[in-house]
């Protein structure tokens, strides 16, 4: 988990549990997830589109050879 120990975790919960407050913890990961869900949702599609385009573009060169 980015080279982070058990002790470093836990100064960072902490941390982040202060700032934010309990009761705004479950919103603040309700909002992560979505987030992370969109952006993996939105990555795919450029990939399935990338591999569109050169699908197209292998039979364009297939049909000018």
């Amino acid at each position: 988990m980015f080279g982070l120990g058990m002790g470093e975790a836990l100064i960072l919960l902490a941390v982040v549990v202060l700032l934010f407050g309990g009761k705004k913890l479950p919103e603040l990961g309700s909002s992560m997830g979505k987030a992370l869900t969109n952006f993996k949702k939105g990555m795919k599609e450029d990939d399935s589109d990338a591999v569109a385009k050169k699908s197209v573009e292998d039979q364009n060169d297939k049909g000018n050879a």
